[in-house]
């Protein structure tokens, strides 16, 4: 998966010179967690919105209209911004883009075409991919296999032996444990099967004879996602 079919493409970005009351304005009428600082065409520096409100409710809680008078009228973004912020390229893959926020303890990377802003991504925009894989806006059930060794034609099986049961799935995800050190060939990691069924407990019973152990199942009927 590539940084370029999942980041906010074209974003909204403004010059060093804005006022920061303004940029603080554009961030909470448009709903956006970050805004790249372009000049001529260059990226200078990245603003938040974390940091936007940190900074205004510092202003207010000090009640002195002297700061609150420079805060709106003369605080510009160039005095606060994040100077050379940290950047993905469009080509970048998302799996890097985790490691890299993960690494730098950053929620939102511009995202770079050569020497263009094309876009941005933030915890947001990783958030929404998680959820789409899991089926999170679906009527889905499924259940998590205990840690399995991911060798050769394992999740074919896996697959199959679901199917068979009745289950007509809808996403397979081996999912290893945070901080873990993969060194075998064939690790072993969980397995989130999602699928719809007319009954989960024969799905459950199938890859347990299977010799797959289920460490939990959800059944979408009983546990009705919230409209």
């Amino acid at each position: 998966m590539l940084v370029r079919n999942w980041m906010h493409a074209d974003p909204m970005t403004i010059p060093s010179d804005t006022l920061v009351s303004e940029a603080k304005r554009l961030i909470s009428d448009n709903n956006l967690h970050a805004l790249p600082v372009v000049d001529d065409g260059r990226l200078r520096g990245l603003v938040t919105r974390a940091n936007l409100l940190r900074m205004g409710q510092f202003v207010l809680r000090t009640q002195d209209p002297d700061e609150f008078a420079f805060f709106v009228a003369r605080l510009r973004v160039r005095d606060v911004m994040v100077r050379n912020p940290a950047t993905v390229q469009v080509t970048d893959t998302m799996e890097h883009c985790l490691r890299r926020g993960q690494e730098l303890g950053v929620a939102q990377f511009p995202v770079m075409d050569g020497e263009r802003v094309a876009g941005v991504i933030s915890a947001n925009e990783i958030f929404q991919l998680a959820a789409h894989c899991l089926g999170a806006w679906e009527q889905r059930s499924g259940v998590t296999l205990a840690p399995t060794q991911l060798g050769p034609g394992v999740l074919g099986r896996i697959s199959g032996v679901a199917e068979a049961a009745g289950a007509v799935l809808q996403g397979i995800y081996p999912v290893g444990l945070q901080g873990e050190q993969i060194v075998e060939e064939y690790p072993h990691k969980r397995v989130i099967i999602r699928f719809h069924a007319e009954d989960v407990s024969l799905v459950v019973g199938a890859l347990e004879a299977a010799g797959f152990r289920v460490i939990e199942s959800v059944d979408a009927r009983r546990h009705p996602q919230a409209a």
